[in-house]
Order: C-alpha cells, then sequence, then structure tokens
C-alpha cells in the first residue's frame, strides 16, 4: 500500500448503509401516490394524463396482479416505473432512484420486463388497427384532399430507425444502418389525426425501408384488398417505396414547373404528417430517441417500440399535449435507395398516378 493509499474496515457501515437504503425505500415505495402530482407534472413524468393513466391501470390491473415476481410493488407503481421509463429512456437506476417510485434497480428491471409483456399483449390489439370504419375513411380522405387536392388518400408510411446497443456479434452486420448505427427499422403508417394505424418494428436498422413494407402483413392486406375490388384509396410514401395501385410515390427527376415537380411538392405536404406523427412519437416516449438507444435485445426493443406506439394512441385519443419544448429536430430518416434502382414498373399504378396529376 502506498503513502497515497488508505484502507478503512467499514464493511459493517456499508452493510447498514444498504440496509438503510433499503428500508428508506420501502417506506418512500408505500407512501408513493404519483397520482398526488399536479396534472401539468403528472403528463410530464408519465405521459399519460391522469384519467388515461387510470383507466389503462383498470383495464390490465388484474394482469399486473398475475405477475410472478414482483408481487410486493402496487400495481399503480408497476405502472408509473413503466411509463417513466418510456417517457424519459433513462438508465434503470435513476428511475427507481426518483422520489416518486423508490425501487431498487433490480426492482426495476422485474417491473419493466413485466408490465412490458401485459401491455404488449393487452395495449397493442386493441389501440393499434388498419381497419377504417366509413366515417374514418371519409374523414381522412377529406383532411389529405384539402391538405394536397390528391384525393382517396387515407394515410402516410414512412419508416424510422430506433437505436438500440450492439446485438450480438453474428448479427451485427443486419442492424448496422447506413446512419452508422444499430437500429430496429420500424414501419409506421398514421392516419389524418395522426394516430398510428400499423407498426412493424421487427426488422433490423440494415433491412431497407421497401423491403420492411414488401414483407409486411400490410402489404398482403392492401393488395388482397386492391384485388377485391377497392379503389380510389391510397397511401402515400416517400420515394424509398415502390409505386403500387395502393401506395402513391412521388415522381423521380421532375423539373421546375412541370406537372410532376406540381404533384411532387402537393405529395410532400400530405405527407408532412408522417414525419410529425414520428416526430411526436419519439419525443413524447423519449426511450425512442437516437440521443438515448434501448439497452435491450432486439427483440424486447421491438416489444417497447409497439407498445410505445399504442401509448401514442392513448395520448391522442385523450387529447394529451406533447409541449412544444420538448420537441427535438432529431434528423428524419430518407431511404431511397433500393427503390431508386427496381426495374419493376407497376403499369396500373402508373396510370393511377398520371390520371391524379391530370386533375391538379
Amino acid at each position: 500500500m502506498t503513502s497515497t493509499e488508505f484502507w478503512f474496515d467499514d464493511s459493517s457501515d456499508e452493510e447498514e448503509s444498504i440496509l438503510e437504503l433499503a428500508r428508506s425505500n420501502k417506506l418512500l415505495r408505500d407512501a408513493s401516490n404519483p397520482l398526488e402530482m399536479n396534472s401539468a407534472a403528472f403528463i410530464k413524468n408519465f405521459r399519460l394524463s391522469k384519467e388515461a393513466f387510470m383507466d389503462l391501470l383498470s383495464s390490465t390491473d388484474n394482469l399486473l396482479q398475475q405477475c410472478s415476481r414482483a408481487k410486493s410493488i402496487p400495481t399503480i407503481l408497476k405502472l408509473a416505473t413503466f411509463l417513466r421509463f418510456c417517457a424519459q429512456g433513462s438508465y434503470q437506476l435513476s428511475i427507481g432512484n426518483e422520489n416518486t417510485l423508490g425501487l431498487a434497480q433490480p426492482t426495476v428491471s422485474v417491473v419493466l420486463s413485466e408490465v412490458l409483456n401485459v401491455l404488449e399483449n393487452s395495449l397493442c390489439q386493441r389501440w393499434i388497427k388498419f381497419n377504417y370504419d366509413e366515417a374514418e375513411l371519409q374523414q381522412a380522405k377529406l383532411y389529405f384532399f384539402n391538405i394536397s387536392r390528391i384525393p382517396g388518400i387515407i394515410g402516410c408510411v414512412d419508416g424510422t430507425h430506433i437505436k438500440i446497443v450492439a446485438p450480438k456479434k453474428e448479427l451485427q452486420h443486419l442492424y448496422y444502418n447506413r446512419k452508422g448505427f444499430y437500429s430496429i427499422n420500424a414501419m409506421i403508417v398514421c392516419d389524418h389525426s395522426m394516430s398510428i394505424r400499423y407498426i412493424n418494428a421487427k426488422y433490423p436498422g440494415a433491412t431497407h425501408d421497401s423491403m420492411v413494407f414488401s414483407m409486411s402483413a400490410l402489404k398482403s392486406h392492401l393488395k388482397q384488398q386492391h384485388q377485391d375490388g377497392t379503389r380510389n384509396t391510397w397511401l402515400l410514401g416517400d420515394a424509398g417505396y415502390a409505386l403500387k395501385p395502393y401506395l402513391l410515390t412521388p415522381f423521380r427527376n421532375t423539373e421546375d414547373g412541370s406537372a410532376q415537380r406540381i404533384y411532387n411538392t402537393q405529395h410532400a405536404k400530405g405527407r408532412n404528417i408522417i414525419e410529425r406523427t414520428i416526430g411526436v412519437l419519439k419525443n413524447r416516449f423519449r426511450c425512442l430517441l437516437q440521443a438515448r438507444a434501448l439497452h435491450y435485445t432486439p427483440e424486447k426493443a421491438t416489444k417497447i417500440i409497439n407498445v410505445c406506439a399504442a401509448l401514442h394512441n392513448i395520448c391522442m385519443f385523450y387529447k394529451v399535449d406533447i409541449s412544444v419544448e420538448e420537441l427535438s429536430d432529431e434528423e428524419h430518416d430518407h431511404d431511397i435507395t433500393l427503390a431508386e434502382i427496381e426495374a419493376t414498373v407497376n403499369s396500373e399504378a402508373e396510370e393511377i398516378r398520371n390520371q391524379i396529376l391530370r386533375t391538379l
């Protein structure tokens, strides 16, 4: 031992400190009631309004009570802990140590896993639905026509990269995206109200947007609808997607003042809402921001993304606002390389787009 090193036998003091922290956390946990916060603070911490939170707790309470590991934690704190993680994207230790929760990191880890599984199984199918009723179809088409002058639009599709930590070495080449980080390439469809109608977050970051769409159940659904006779009903997508009879994309290599350039301008006006939707989703649930990164396996990251999308729709349903100050300027993803070199041209889709072009 050098003259600058000191050694104290403080093992008993350390053990007492750990026990004291555990006792303090239990007292804090037993006394905690997040609903005692004022409404603004509650939304800032948990993203949902108190009304939305209580409705969500009511619908999942029995399922959360059935979780086998963290039985001593009240379900209200389990749900609050998970929502706090989604809202902030912090490490588990800092979330557990917050004054409103009082949970140790291992407990936070268990709670996050249990609540995640419950919410994915109970929320996603209920709150994320592509099927439109007739009134919703008409509302969507009217909104997009007023914005873009393009008829028949019911929603917009785009991909966004959700950063994750490096997966297993043998999988890293699949998840390393063109922007230089590991990610999930999540495909999202939104409607006129910025609700998420469809999400596919299971493909690695190196997968191209158009490939995600081609392999999705959504494409199969739209194709079948078209074959069954559905017409004048389209999604808007950027140049990262191939033109289809049910998916309108921009013209490429247009000239100033041309009809194609005018169409592209109107197309971009209609498509702007998907970029805003993705921006609100990520800033509302900041665990999805690139600056944070999800420190989980790709499979668990997919579940988190899905649940955040369902929670976003709950916020939209309950009209929970997000403050302008919380919106960041995270760079939007544009993935066009593969679609630009596709040789296959859908003649029916080309004719549909040209017919619309002549009306603008």
